[in-house]
């Protein structure tokens, strides 16, 4: 499952502009007053202005085995998000391992490598090696009902969990966190979950907004 684009919705244009293109390093696509925009692997993220928007969680895949690159790059630019005092966090169920950190809007940011990626291991870890916006955080008091909004376009497998508290849909290679809003908290901070405007293109195309799922052609 690709996610081409993800469109999030920020106050602060100058700062998430600082932070994708000159703290990380993302090549700048569309820059203006209203949106910008930045590659990020095989992916595009990009931000709207609105004054109103509220933070939320994305990731994007890295090589597998290039986490520990991954943590030196990264402590250089950012302050991580450590659980249990790790900053490489085991996702054994998963077969992965991940680090994350706040954006410029305390979005949660993850990078996360998969061991089960038919990717060509790295020696390194550049801004060059993201490949792709590969989770896209999705706040909900009915799981169930986004799910099956986006499975009647589209067969979505389930990949992990249920429809009660957490329910990842899709693939490794991109993943909806659908996750209620009343149930659970962000991982690893524990920051509380809000209904986070976004749109998505790619396999799928949505728009979210105010907690409803708009399905786009």
């Amino acid at each position: 499952m690709k996610v081409k684009e993800l469109i999030l919705y920020t106050p602060n244009m100058e700062e998430q502009r600082t932070f994708y293109h000159k703290t990380l390093g993302f090549p700048l696509l569309v820059n203006s007053n209203e949106k910008i925009s930045f590659q990020t692997g095989e992916s595009t993220l990009s931000f709207l202005k609105r004054n109103t928007a509220v933070p939320g969680h994305f990731a994007f895949n890295i090589p597998p085995y290039t986490e520990q690159y991954a943590l030196e790059w990264l402590k250089q630019r950012v302050e991580l998000l450590p659980f249990e005092n790790n900053d490489i966090i085991d996702f054994s169920g998963w077969n992965a391992r991940a680090l994350y950190f706040y954006d410029a809007d305390k979005n949660i940011v993850e990078f996360i490598a998969r061991r089960n990626l038919e990717i060509k291991e790295e020696t390194g870890f550049s801004i060059e090696s993201v490949i792709n916006i590969s989770e896209v955080g999705i706040a909900t008091t009915d799981i169930e009902r986004v799910y099956n909004a986006l499975n009647l376009t589209k067969k979505l497998p389930v990949y992990d969990g249920s429809f009660a508290r957490f329910c990842a849909a899709g693939n490794e290679e991109g993943l909806f966190i659908l996750v209620n809003k009343n149930e659970k908290k962000w991982f690893p901070t524990g920051d509380e979950v809000l209904f986070t405007d976004l749109e998505v293109r790619g396999d799928y195309n949505f728009i979210y907004k105010n907690g409803k799922i708009i399905i786009q052609k």
